[in-house]
This record gives structure tokens, C-alpha cells and sequence, in this order.
């Protein structure tokens, strides 16, 4: 049994769960976070140099209010944005009208063989059950065309467990599980990096090629 599906074992939050908490949450969410020049400096610099290798379509999985599609469409970019939660799909239609957005179930996103250059899953999959995670993975894989770009933001930890995150159940990952798993789906790892939080949680990425 790999570390993902033992801790899959223990209960985690569902997609129902998940897409209503942040439903409710979501004004509050747009608030502080709804656009790019309210995230970090180093969030910025990191998808922002990550957008430059990149040719192709690109994917923001798990868009939430479609701040990052923003950000990546003005890199000149082809974006388009899929988010499970009505609130956050709404107000990305209504803030960034030229950029497509639907909703949708990142484990079920049927996307078309090497239709993509890009795929950005920035703090996207930290609700997601572990054991469900590589067939996320192996899908985004799937849709990239070879040499396109993956870059993943998640919390790193000691060991891949839950912890209570302020909207909903999430989860840590040792960097080494996430790039095993990564690998895994069929991808090389390009570099990672990670940085304490102010809450004391460690925020981390990892950037990612397919594989050809």
C-alpha cells in the first residue's frame, strides 16, 4: 500500500463538502486573496517565471475567483479556468469576462490528449483525498502536450496528513511523496521550493515537464 493510500484510510473531506464550505466562504476569500497583487511577491514570481516556459493553452485547475487565470492571460497566455465551487466561477466570469471559466471536478475533467501547454494546480489539490491525487496527476499528464509545463503549489510537511485548514479539512505532503507521485504520472521534476507560512505551516511548489 503506498503512503497516499494508507493515509486515504483515515475520513477526508468530499467534494460536496469542500466546494460548500468555500461557497460560503467565498466573499470573504475574494477579499483577501481575489487578485494577484494581493498574493505574495514570491507567488508571483514563481508562476510568473514559470508562465515564461510556456507555450500552448493553459489549464488553471482549481481557479477558485480566476485571480491567477488574470495573472496568466496578462502574460499573454491562452487561459482558460475550472473550479468546483458556483461562487468563485461567477465571479470569475463577471471580473474576467475575455477568459473562459466553467465548473468543474478536477478527478473528472476529461480534457483532450496534448491539448495543453500548461497546467497551474496552485494550492488546488490540497483538499483532495491522497488516493485520488496521481489519477489527478496522470490526467493533467495526459491532456499536456510533451515538454508541457506543470506547476503545482501544496503545504509540505514531515509526514502526509491532515490538518484543519481555516475553510475546510486539508492536507500536507512530504516533498518527496508529491514528487514520487508527480514522477509517477509521467512527468519530470524541474525544482521545488518552500517557505514558512505566518501561521507556521510550510507553503510550497513544484514545477514539473511531461515527460515525452
Amino acid at each position: 500500500m503506498t503512503e497516499p493510500e494508507r493515509a486515504a484510510e483515515r475520513p477526508t473531506a468530499t467534494l460536496g463538502t469542500v466546494r460548500d464550505s468555500y461557497g460560503t466562504w467565498a466573499p470573504t476569500y475574494i477579499e483577501l486573496f481575489g487578485a494577484a497583487d494581493k498574493a505574495s511577491a514570491d507567488d508571483r514570481a514563481v508562476i510568473g517565471g514559470w508562465a515564461g516556459t510556456l507555450r500552448g493553452a493553459v489549464l488553471d485547475a482549481g481557479c477558485g475567483p480566476g485571480h491567477w487565470s488574470a495573472f496568466l492571460a496578462a502574460a499573454g497566455l491562452e487561459v482558460r479556468g475550472v473550479d468546483a465551487t458556483p461562487e468563485f466561477v461567477a465571479h470569475a466570469r463577471r471580473e474576467h469576462p475575455d477568459i473562459p471559466f466553467r465548473l468543474g471536478d478536477l478527478r473528472h475533467l476529461r480534457l483532450p490528449a496534448g491539448s495543453l501547454g500548461g497546467v497551474l494546480a496552485w494550492f488546488s489539490l490540497i483538499h483532495t483525498d491522497p488516493a485520488e491525487v496521481p489519477a489527478v496527476l496522470r490526467a493533467f499528464a495526459q491532456a499536456l502536450e510533451p515538454d508541457g509545463g506543470l506547476l503545482l503549489g501544496f503545504f509540505t510537511g514531515p509526514a502526509l496528513e491532515r490538518f484543519e485548514h481555516r475553510v475546510v479539512t486539508a492536507w500536507t505532503w512530504p516533498m518527496h511523496c508529491i514528487a514520487d507521485a508527480v514522477e509517477e504520472a509521467g512527468f519530470d521534476v524541474l525544482g521545488t521550493g518552500s517557505a514558512p507560512t505566518p501561521n507556521g505551516r510550510i507553503a510550497a511548489h513544484l514545477v514539473a515537464r511531461r515527460a515525452r
